[in-house]
């Protein structure tokens, strides 16, 4: 079925992009940031967690839910992400990777809605 090869396709980049905002989340702990760090660390894993959660959905109006939060967690953790980088206020970490994976998890999950939502017509 498509579905599930997208489905597998944003499982894995999700699930990777979390485990890099974990490590960044600790970078920024070790320069005593404490409270933007945990926005982050938050919003950059829920991306992943919705994911899951709509593969599991019971219709295809749950699946498209559990998706479009996970899009709307993703545009916050890019929020996130570049008031780091364009505030400075850490040292040496460096934050374009991770802008750009959330673009593109971004581009594929609103795919997927949109998808979704036309089938559901």
């Amino acid at each position: 079925m498509k579905m599930e090869k997208k489905n597998n396709l944003i499982k894995d980049k999700t699930y990777e992009f979390a485990l890099e905002v974990i490590k960044h989340y600790l970078k920024l702990h070790e320069q005593k940031e404490f409270v933007l760090s945990k926005q982050l660390l938050r919003s950059g894993t829920s991306i992943g967690a919705n994911v899951e959660e709509a593969t599991a959905a019971q219709s295809r109006k749950d699946f498209i839910s559990k998706m479009a939060i996970a899009s709307k967690e993703a545009r916050e953790t890019n929020y996130w992400l570049r008031l780091f980088r364009d505030s400075e206020l850490c040292v040496g970490i460096d934050f374009s990777n991770l802008i750009n994976e959330s673009d593109e998890i971004i581009r594929i999950l609103t795919a997927i809605v949109k998808t979704s939502q036309e089938k559901l017509k």
